[in-house]
């Protein structure tokens, strides 16, 4: 260690205590999402879950959006881990593709998570904002990121930048090429639209499910998820130009 360097002055007993009470606040806050959904979320019903006044939980949360906040931060990262490790696990079929096993990650998150899957992409709650590059949009980031690598991570940045797409339109391109270099920005135009069009995909069938319109499936919800997941990528993998692809991603 360089001489001019110390280590990070440990915490104090009342910086412990408050990250204490924080993750017991946000752990009833998701517990109470669970069984009241979230648009029944308030600091009120929170507090009184953990026996302390409202007044008293205003000095970690100082308004509702607050913890709302920390609450999607925490769900994306949740989500994104879930996928992750998937992505990470050595399936028992090694003829699976990284991206399929990804995309049933993300799936078994949100059928086990229905009501924290809404808190993200259901209807969104009345007069709540995400602060513009904060922490959900970070999250956000996260996950794309995953996707982008098993999705695209075997091929090059020509082969991505060469891919068999409809034209997209100069104000379209524009904005893509604008986009955060932390974000899909890292991607060519062309690769972007095929990720979000597979995206679209993957997540439709997620809501639907979700919400309770494939019941008609019964316990084949999983394998037509799967299927379709193989088809999908597939479709886009044609799209791109054979060159020094190190496998079927």
């Amino acid at each position: 260690m360089p001489a001019d360097a110390h280590p990070p002055a440990p915490s104090s007993l009342r910086q412990r205590r408050r990250a204490v009470a924080t993750q017991e606040i946000v752990k009833a806050a998701e517990l109470h999402i669970t069984e009241h959904g979230s648009a029944a979320l308030s600091l009120r019903a929170v507090a009184r879950s953990l026996g302390m006044s409202v007044q008293a939980l205003y000095h970690y949360f100082p308004d509702r959006n607050a913890l709302v906040t920390v609450l999607i931060a925490k769900a994306y990262e949740d989500l994104a881990t879930a996928v992750q490790t998937a992505a990470d696990t050595t399936p028992s079929d090694p003829s699976v593709p990284r991206f399929v096993i990804a995309a049933e990650g993300y799936r078994q998150w949100a059928v086990s998570h229905p009501e924290r899957f809404q808190l993200l992409y259901g209807t969104p709650l009345r007069s709540y904002a995400a602060p513009v590059g904060g922490p959900t949009t970070r999250a956000m980031q996260q996950m794309s990121a995953i996707f982008q690598r098993v999705l695209f991570g075997d091929f090059t940045a020509e082969q991505l930048a060469a891919a068999d797409t409809p034209a997209l339109s100069p104000p379209f391109r524009a904005h893509l090429e604008q986009l955060s270099p932390d974000g899909l920005a890292a991607l060519p135009p062309r690769a972007t639209a095929l990720l979000l069009s597979g995206w679209g995909h993957m997540h439709g069938l997620v809501v639907l499910e979700v919400f309770g319109h494939t019941a008609f499936l019964g316990g084949h919800q999983a394998e037509i998820f799967h299927l379709a997941m193989r088809d999908l990528l597939t479709d886009i993998h044609r799209r791109i130009p054979a060159g020094h692809a190190s496998g079927p991603g």
